[in-house]
This record gives structure tokens, C-alpha cells and sequence, in this order.
């Protein structure tokens, strides 16, 4: 029993640590300025893969296609009236399997409504290998026009300021990738309220953590923006193919290369949507496996993010010493 306590005690005192570090790690983020204006635009490409009509999915894709980001600034009511930009520099690539896909109905109609953004839809075809979201990325890479590209889910949602904002990160010519952070934002169920509450606070802090300790030196989430030589050095979008994290894997070899590789100061929206328990549960299962075969020492480690119940199996076996 003797044993078991040192052992417990010491699990609280690491849980305690970790504590400390991650909110030391939360201040250092919040309290990195903005960056400054760009003094130049670049052109951006921003691929978008979908499937199916998800929960908001309308103004999740209207959100780029309104972005202030041109020669000339959208109406201030953001709507594409005869005040609107009049060269965006940035275009839009979707890209679905199946031309019976839900979406298609929905992004023709907002190319429609937005004919001044550069805008078009790849129907790619079932994929040559399981990870199809890279396949997806691959063809839309294939006939992206620009340097700098945005890689977006399509259950993201963006403010009119977000290519302002990510580009003026670039601006230095240093940063070869920027992984956005997000605001988990659940659905109605309760089921999604918790998911959120589990990725807004516990993924979160470790993210922060390792930013603190290690330096950027991966890539998350659902949003990436990256320069296309550096990618294209590392391999290219297709090399990530075999990887089930092929975000972390980016940043990764990013990182590796020598590359500067940094958290954006923008966060954007998650829009997790209203799953069921067993949806929820699948979700939990792969984030897990993908933390496990990504970095195993950061998941052997996740034992330290539970401080509290940690103390209280501590305190219910001390009595027996």
C-alpha cells in the first residue's frame, strides 16, 4: 500500500505540474500580438473537400466567399452587390467524389450567387487509397494557381477578416506553415456539448503544452495554411497518404526540414454538429488512435491531464496506509 500511495503521489504531483505549465502555455499564446497588416496581398488558394451537407454548411462555405481580401473590399453588408471586390485575390477549389453528392447543389448555387470569385468544383472520383481527404487535397492542388494555400473542412467557419489575417503572417517570407486553432462550437445535442467541452479544454491544453516545451513542431485541426514549395519539398500533399494524422505528419516534416512552422493567432470556428453516443464514441476511438500513432509519448502522458481525479483516488487510499 506504501507503494501505491508514492506512486499516486507522485502521479498528483506531475498532474500539478502539467497544470502549471499548460496555464503558463495558455498566457505565452494569448498574449502574442496580431500580426501587422500585409503591406502587399498575395493570392490565395483555399481547397475545400466535402462530403455531404453538413449541420450549417451553407455558412460555413459563404464565409470565404465573402472574404475582405481583394483590390477592392466587398459592400459593407458583404453582400456581392455592384460595390463588390472587383479582382478577389484569392479563389475557391471544392472537391467531392460523387457528382450525386448533397453539396454539389449548394456550392454551384453559391458560385452562382458570388460570380466575381474564382471559384470551381472537382469531382474527384472514389480514391486509389483509404485516406480520402488527402486524394481530395491532392487533385485540388493539382489546379490551385497560387503559393500560399489554405487547407479548410468543411465544418469550419471563418470571419470576412481571416485571409487578411493569416497573410499577414506570411508576410515575412519565414513561416512555411500555420495551423489555426479552434473554438469547438457543439450542436444541440447533449452529446456534442461535451465533445466540444473535451476539445476546447483538454486537447487544447496539451496542444499549448507541447507548443510551450517543444516548439511548433506539428500541425492540427481543420484548418492549415502553408506555402506550396515548402509542401511540395516535404513530398508533396500525396506522400501523406499512409498517414492517418496527415495534418500532424505535415507540420512534422515541415518542422524537420528547418521550416518555421507556427500556431496562427486566428481561431476559427469548429462546427462540430449534433451527433449521436455512438458517432461520439467512433470520434473518440480514432482521436485516440491517431494520438497514439502520432506522438506516444504524449499520449502515455495524458494520465497527467486528469489532476483532480488523480487527488481524489489519492486521498480515498491514503486512510489505508
Amino acid at each position: 500500500m506504501g507503494i501505491l500511495i508514492w506512486v499516486m503521489a507522485t502521479l498528483v504531483a506531475g498532474s500539478l505540474l502539467y497544470s502549471l505549465l499548460s496555464a503558463l502555455a495558455a498566457f505565452r499564446y494569448l498574449a502574442a500580438a496580431a500580426p501587422p497588416a500585409a503591406a502587399v496581398r498575395e493570392p490565395i488558394s483555399i481547397l475545400k473537400p466535402l462530403s455531404g451537407l453538413d449541420q450549417g454548411l451553407e455558412e460555413n462555405l459563404r464565409g470565404y466567399f465573402i472574404q475582405d481580401y481583394g483590390e477592392q473590399d466587398f459592400g459593407a453588408n458583404g453582400e456581392n452587390d455592384s460595390s463588390s471586390v472587383a479582382r478577389p485575390l484569392f479563389e475557391l477549389i471544392f472537391a467531392v467524389r460523387h457528382e450525386s453528392d448533397p453539396c454539389v447543389a449548394l456550392v454551384r448555387r453559391l458560385c452562382a450567387e458570388y460570380p466575381n470569385v474564382p471559384a470551381r468544383l472537382i469531382v474527384t472520383g472514389e480514391p486509389p487509397y483509404p485516406h480520402a481527404k488527402v486524394y481530395s487535397l491532392a487533385r485540388m492542388m493539382a489546379q490551385a494557381r497560387h503559393d500560399l494555400v489554405v487547407m479548410s473542412d468543411s465544418d469550419v467557419r471563418v470571419t470576412r477578416d481571416f485571409l487578411r489575417h493569416v497573410s499577414a503572417e506570411f508576410a515575412d517570407g519565414e513561416v512555411a506553415l500555420a495551423t489555426c486553432p479552434y473554438r469547438a462550437i457543439p450542436g444541440s445535442s447533449t452529446w456534442s456539448c461535451m465533445e466540444a467541452v473535451g476539445m476546447n479544454t483538454t486537447f487544447w491544453q496539451g496542444a499549448l503544452t507541447a507548443r510551450l516545451l517543444e516548439g511548433m513542431a506539428f500541425a492540427v485541426g481543420p484548418t492549415t495554411v502553408a506555402r506550396r514549395k515548402f509542401m511540395d519539398g516535404a513530398g508533396g500533399i500525396e506522400s501523406l497518404k499512409d498517414h492517418m494524422a496527415e495534418d500532424f505528419e505535415l507540420g512534422r516534416r515541415m518542422a524537420a526540414a528547418g521550416h518555421r512552422v507556427i500556431l496562427s493567432s486566428y481561431v476559427v470556428e469548429h462546427r462540430i454538429g449534433s451527433d449521436n453516443p455512438t458517432q461520439n464514441f467512433l470520434h473518440r476511438i480514432r482521436w485516440a488512435r491517431t494520438g497514439r500513432r502520432s506522438r506516444r509519448s504524449g499520449y502515455i502522458g495524458q494520465i497527467f491531464t486528469y489532476p483532480v481525479p488523480l487527488a481524489l483516488l489519492l486521498w480515498a487510499i491514503a486512510p489505508f496506509a
